[in-house]
């Protein structure tokens, strides 16, 4: 029989952008039966809803990953806040905060 699911419920304000971060760190509890150590965390721009963010144009993504990594992150806040100022830093998202900047005309 499996325990019932722990899913933690974070936000986090990112160059205004409301995000709401999920973690699961034995994702359904899979880490007992198969002495594995998949850890399950999202992230949704909650406002403006869908926000396109440097991890995902959709606004929303799905991760997995160890849980050593969110421990040394500080915890799921402080793993996604370091993932999305790492990502920011990519030419492609510079372009789109270019972009976002300029008025269109069109």
């Amino acid at each position: 029989m499996t325990a019932g699911r722990s899913i933690e419920v974070h936000a986090l304000h990112w160059r205004g952008v409301d995000i709401e971060i999920t973690f699961e760190r034995d994702w359904l509890s899979i880490a007992r039966e198969h002495d594995l150590a998949a850890s399950h965390l999202t992230v949704t721009a909650v406002q403006p809803k869908r926000a396109p963010l440097p991890v995902t144009e959709t606004g929303y993504r799905s991760h997995f990953l160890h849980s050593e990594e969110i421990d040394q992150a500080g915890g799921p806040v402080g793993y996604v806040e370091a993932w999305l100022n790492h990502m920011a830093q990519s030419r492609e998202w510079l372009d789109h905060e270019q972009t976002s900047r300029q008025l269109s005309l069109f």
